[in-house]
């Protein structure tokens, strides 16, 4: 056990290198609980008023030993997915910021309470001219292109000829660029960009992928049915929605784009003659853009 927390320790502080010498902001919460009480959230709310003009780029989320160790991460996901809910909309945030959950896989301090948190590490105006060298990313990197999705030939599920009762995995691993899949049993409120409950399942399992390989990127792609026009550009909003969830998850947001079809790809002609040719219609897939 000791020498597997060593380890894990020293993989830890080379994760979080490229922050060393940023600014840093931390909230802290009670045990097993993933809100804060009134007085951090207030210390939290100072602290966003007095730094509008920052730019934040990571949020780390950490728990204490207590609880089994998948617990733990999934408690420092929601501290880390709470403080993205404050500041999102009030403090600029980096393109491709990173949300790190390490649960209680850190360095231990012997106060419990000092443990139970969330950090965000950002950088001062004056910084913003040198950002990605401060960060330490290369030159190279930061000027390569993002692939064109227009110049991709989408390639229809059906044309893939998946083994039935494939995987969302296993079709990532058979796909090629362009590759088009249905992501199964994600469904929204009526008229709505609320994603239902009964979402959830497949949503984690679209994130367990992103995660396995690193490299994917990924465009999010939205349909509706049953309408002549979209006319209040539901199909984007919906994409975007999944793209918000997977965002405060961690994954980051280069590797994901967004892109709305209304009525205008649908599987059967509308309107539609059952329910079953509307929820073939109305319908949320991804596009493979790399991997």
């Amino acid at each position: 056990m000791i020498i597997r927390k060593s380890l894990l320790y020293i993989l830890l502080l080379l994760s979080i290198q490229f922050v060393k010498g940023q600014e840093q902001f931390s909230v802290f919460f009670e045990s097993n609980k993933s809100t804060v009480t009134k007085t951090e959230n207030q210390k939290l709310q100072d602290w966003i008023l007095a730094h509008k003009e920052v730019k934040i780029i990571a949020i780390h989320g950490f728990t204490d030993e207590d609880g089994s160790t998948g617990f733990n991460d999934t408690l420092a996901k929601k501290r880390v997915a709470f403080i993205f809910s404050q500041v999102k909309d009030k403090i600029k945030i980096r393109e491709d910021f990173k949300t790190i959950s390490f649960g209680e896989n850190f360095k231990q301090l012997n106060d419990k309470s000092k443990n139970r948190k969330a950090t965000i590490f950002y950088i001062l105006p004056k910084d913003f001219a040198r950002e990605n060298e401060i960060l330490g990313i290369p030159q190279e990197v930061t000027n390569t292109k993002v692939a064109i999705v227009s110049e991709l030939v989408p390639i229809e599920e059906e044309a893939m000829n998946f083994p039935e009762n494939a995987t969302l995995e296993t079709k990532i691993k058979l796909s090629q660029k362009g590759t088009l899949i249905r992501l199964n049993d994600i469904n929204f409120y009526v008229n709505t960009f609320a994603v239902m409950p009964t979402s959830k399942r497949a949503i984690d399992e679209l994130i367990f992928v992103l995660n396995t390989y690193p490299k994917l990127k990924i465009q999010i792609q939205g349909h509706i049915c049953c309408v002549d026009k979209d006319v209040r550009n539901l199909s984007t909003d919906r994409a975007k929605q999944v793209k918000r969830i997977l965002v405060s998850e961690g994954i980051a947001e280069r590797r994901i784009q967004t892109k709305g079809f209304g009525v205008s790809k649908p599987k059967y002609a509308i309107p539609e003659k059952s329910e079953f040719e509307a929820a073939r219609n109305r319908r949320v897939e991804i596009m493979i853009l790399d991997k």
